[in-house]
């Protein structure tokens, strides 16, 4: 009997809720799969009905038409003589549970339910489906009729086994199970089970596609084995991109691994490996193989199929990706590299664009362009979008040749240059006032020129004086801005009558700029706003920002910045060079001489790599305004604890006061780790006691303790400033100070601070700080006030 297998992976570009779609692109893989010759193909996670139908996973529905996709799969020719799995929800005793269901030639052969769902970022799984909790346990499950009726079976397994081959054994995890700190894949892989299929969801964040590959070299380089990871591409109808990347794994090495980030619908995956592989390098491990020799074992449904062919040298095994090239004697076997972030931000939110573009039916999109940071990366995103189709179509993909054709009304349209598909498809303007300057409408205007899309430079003041008018009529006053002597209060509603008509003028637009050039159809209105201005909330409620879908609103302005330079130079895009020497400013109050008088970083009173900071420890790191500045004063030392207790409060009083916006805030492309996304990544109240008063209180306390010990000692005169003793730890959970008029006989003071015993002062007290487990005590002067600082920069800690 051979040894060697071949299998395959599949990424789709799956809709939720389109089950005609759905199914056409599975039977579209597994064709693909037999013709490359795979016996055993493996589909993403919950790819028949779609992962984000959320709340229809609520309906019976949803079910029934899942288990009609199914039926059609089971009575398809290409389905044949190839062992199969697909995901889809099945309610079991009135429990719905996210399942793999296995089948070959019309039989099911395992239904086999996820056991740990994920409740992390944007993820909410238990909101629909229950874990399945009986390890190493299966149930009968009663089949549909419809299904009965085609497999001549009346129940099937359903729970936690693996199939077993007359060659080899397969197990299943579902995403998360492979994240989970308790793992399926170890107890099945010391089970003997030799390939492990996981079916997946994972969507895209900046900087985390290497996650997933070391997740999976991992798990088969501590117990060997083969591990199939297929993963969901693209937008299949809410914020989130997947972002493919499905790969073979072989004791430690990719074998293969697809795109992340590619317009095509379907991509089949393949590897070929050799069983005796997996077997040798486990039976070499032999701490794995005395744990395997006592491992409980799995319900294992046996099959009648080998995944092996007949003859003994067959195909022959796949060289690693990754692995030590000159083993094979060459190194031309070529390797997959990651994306660089900038690279990622060019393609991630385009491939997003792409799929609702085309899947909303419109005819291209409308971007108000102000000759600054932002609206130039949306406008660049659309041109990276316009390139990969005309890559795509360069290569033969019949779909997004369908597609665009669809979207500009042309039946025999081919793309050939992204430049003058851009002017087919974005159209661009530039909305002036007399508060705005030469420099950013002249940016504006290159920039448009050289990407080519369709571009005009307008006037509104005579929208503004319509709208102002109206004001003036009812209450015969006239506000003013701040530097004509106008209040604050005049002075921002003066600016956000401009922002906020740009809104209902670029809706106009939209709606008929295709009419206008004789098209059909309307465009998309594109927003610019950042993920750092909507953290701190500066944007004005219903203005340009507010539109139908925002490609950077997940990402920070400083990944904007070093995109764009990316993008000058892939594309000579020289336009970008003076939009990023500019000074980012709102251009919304008058100019001065000419010049500019509002700049966005001192209105803000802070610059947006102190809210990258801010953004970073509210949210990833779960800091609250104390925690936040106690972190800060470690990190930030060029800054007072005065100052940092500032720009903490100011930061705080800002974000409760605007964080209403963020109810309306525009649908974005997920891409950062600290978006304040309302929807579903961050929630939060959006009413709050701005004040924020017993958490500025107790940052008050801190910085008067840390500015009397920058003092000299009061009982000792003329002593030397005093030195913070530090500690190393990550972070701290609570805080108490114990007084103590006698010390402990054997302190842990040492291993802390590196003090000598004879340095100990006479007198002191004792700080006890809870960690988890940990019981830190450090020995300060009782004349004092108790402080530390935590040592570990990568992790800085609390200073009390």
């Amino acid at each position: 009997m051979g040894r060697t297998v071949t299998v395959a992976v599949c990424t789709l570009n799956q809709w939720a809720m389109d089950f005609d779609g759905n199914t056409r692109r599975i039977l579209q893989s597994i064709q693909e799969a037999k013709d490359a010759g795979a016996t055993y193909r493996s589909g993403p996670e919950l790819e028949i009905c779609g992962y984000s139908c959320e709340d229809h996973f609520y309906e019976s529905d949803t079910l029934l038409h899942s288990w009609e996709v199914l039926a059609t799969l089971l009575k398809s020719s290409v389905c044949e003589d190839i062992l199969i799995d697909v995901g889809m929800p099945v309610m079991h005793k009135n429990v719905t549970y996210n399942c793999r269901i296995a089948f070959l030639n019309r039989r099911i052969l395992l239904i086999r339910p996820k056991m740990r769902l994920c409740e992390d970022g944007n993820y909410r799984e238990t909101r629909w489906f229950s874990p399945w909790t009986k390890e190493r346990t299966v149930e009968d499950y009663f089949l549909p009729r419809m299904i009965s009726q085609l497999t001549g079976q009346t129940v099937v397994p359903f729970g936690d086994a693996i199939i077993a081959t007359r060659d080899t054994c397969v197990g299943f995890e579902i995403c998360e199970e492979l994240w989970h700190p308790a793992s399926n894949h170890i107890p099945m892989s010391l089970d003997g089970v030799e390939i492990i299929a996981n079916g997946s969801g994972s969507y895209f964040e900046l900087r985390k596609a290497y996650i997933t590959v070391d997740l999976v070299k991992s798990a088969t380089f501590k117990a060997g084995g083969c591990y199939m990871f297929s993963n969901l591409r693209g937008c299949d109808g809410g914020r989130l991109y997947f972002n493919g990347g499905s790969s073979i794994t072989l004791n430690g090495n990719i074998l293969n691994r697809g795109r992340q980030f590619a317009l095509e619908d379907v991509e089949v995956t393949i590897a070929t490996f050799d069983l005796e592989d997996i077997r040798n390098y486990r039976n070499s491990i032999r701490s794995r193989s005395h744990a395997a020799a006592t491992s409980p074992s799995y319900p294992r449904v046996k099959i009648d199929f080998a995944l092996t062919p007949e003859n003994l040298i067959s195909n022959p095994p796949d060289r690693p990706l990754d692995g030590a090239q000159d083993v094979y004697g060459d190194n031309e076997h070529s390797s997959f590299m990651y994306h660089i972030p900038e690279e990622e931000i060019a393609m991630a939110p385009a491939c997003w664009l792409w799929d609702y573009l085309r899947r909303s039916c419109q005819g291209g999109f409308f971007l108000p362009l102000s000759g600054g940071v932002d609206s130039a990366s949306s406008a660049c995103v659309v041109y990276s979008m316009c390139e990969m189709i005309v890559e795509s179509v360069g290569r033969g993909d019949t779909q997004v040749l369908a597609d665009i054709r669809k979207i500009v009304g042309d039946c025999e349209y081919v793309p050939v240059d992204p430049k003058q598909l851009c002017n087919t498809i974005l159209v661009t303007c530039y909305m002036g006032t007399e508060n705005s300057s030469t420099e950013t409408k002249a940016r504006a205007a290159e920039l448009a020129n050289q990407i080519g899309s369709y571009h005009h430079g307008i006037v509104i003041d005579t929208a503004i004086s319509a709208i102002l008018g109206i004001f003036q009529q009812v209450t015969k006053l006239t506000p003013k801005f701040r530097v004509q002597g106008g209040s604050p209060r005049e002075n921002l509603a003066l600016q956000n009558v401009q922002a906020r008509l740009r809104m209902v003028i670029a809706y106009l637009f939209a709606q008929l700029m295709l009419w206008v050039r004789g098209r059909p159809g309307g465009l998309l209105v594109l927003g610019s706003g950042n993920v750092d201005e909507a953290l701190r909330g500066y944007l004005t409620k219903y203005d340009c920002s507010s539109a139908d879908i925002n490609p950077i609103g997940g990402i920070a302005k400083n990944d904007l910045k070093k995109f764009l330079l990316y993008f000058r130079r892939k594309h000579g895009i020289s336009a970008l060079d003076n939009i990023l020497d500019a000074p980012p400013t709102a251009e919304l109050e008058p100019l001065q001489a000419g010049q500019l008088a509002q700049l966005d970083e001192v209105d803000m009173g802070m610059t947006y790599k102190e809210l990258s900071v801010f953004g970073r420890l509210r949210k990833q790191s779960k800091a609250g305004p104390f925690t936040m500045f106690c972190r800060l004063v470690h990190m930030w030392e060029h800054c007072t604890p005065k100052e940092i207790a500032d720009k903490v409060k100011h930061f705080y009083r800002c974000y409760a006061i605007n964080r209403h916006k963020m109810t309306i805030l525009t649908p974005a492309c997920h891409a950062e780790s600290y978006s304040p996304d309302d929807n579903r990544f961050d929630h939060r109240p959006f009413l709050y006691n701005h004040s924020w008063k017993w958490q500025f209180a107790a940052i008050d306390e801190q910085v008067k303790r840390l500015s009397s010990e920058e003092k000299p000692s009061k009982s000792r005169k003329g002593a030397a400033l005093r030195t913070p003793r530090y500690m190393t730890f990550s972070s701290v959970i609570s805080t108490k100070i114990i007084g103590e008029k006698h010390p402990p006989k054997n302190p842990p003071f040492r291993s802390c601070t590196q003090a000598r015993s004879n340095d100990r002062p006479r007198n002191f007290t004792y700080t006890v700080c809870t960690y988890t487990a940990a019981l830190l005590v450090a020995f300060i002067e009782e004349s004092s006030p108790a402080s530390f600082f935590v040592a570990d920069k990568t992790h800085p800690g609390v200073v009390v």
